[in-house]
């Protein structure tokens, strides 16, 4: 099973086989609102093509984090539960071409985005501005 963060959401993803059935929370991928957010859901589905899920289900869970944050842990999270179940039940190379499709597209499907939220500091509002000053 694959945990995927970003920023503080966590999805946590297994993959065994099945019939093709994506879900999240227990819920099918397609009531994933917005449209736009479930396209990117669909992303690693679509660029490896649906022939390799066919024979898989894969539930997902997921918590913390956004609506966005979440959407982004859950693609991760689908897409190394592929290539993990390819490395362990298909064969090594059909495991690298995996890889390799995924990163061509985009790197952040393997490889976690770092970026996290910076913390205040005094003397200003934020992390980086700092309180406006005035010469009365």
């Amino acid at each position: 099973s694959h945990h995927d963060r970003k920023k503080t959401a966590t999805a946590c993803a297994f993959a065994k086989q099945g019939s093709g059935l994506i879900k999240v929370n227990g819920q099918p991928i397609e009531n994933i609102e917005p449209e736009q957010l479930r396209l990117k859901v669909f992303e690693p589905v679509l660029i490896l093509g649906q022939d390799k899920f066919a024979n898989l289900d894969i539930r997902i869970r997921v918590k913390g984090g956004g609506i966005t944050a979440q959407i982004y842990a859950i693609r991760a999270a689908i897409a190394k539960s592929i290539v993990a179940y390819h490395a362990k039940y298909v064969d090594e190379s059909s495991k690298n071409e995996l890889r390799k499709t995924l990163i061509e597209y985009d790197r952040n499907l393997l490889v976690s985005d770092p970026r996290r939220c910076e913390p205040k500091k005094y003397g200003g509002r934020s992390a980086r501005a700092r309180f406006q000053k005035s010469y009365r």
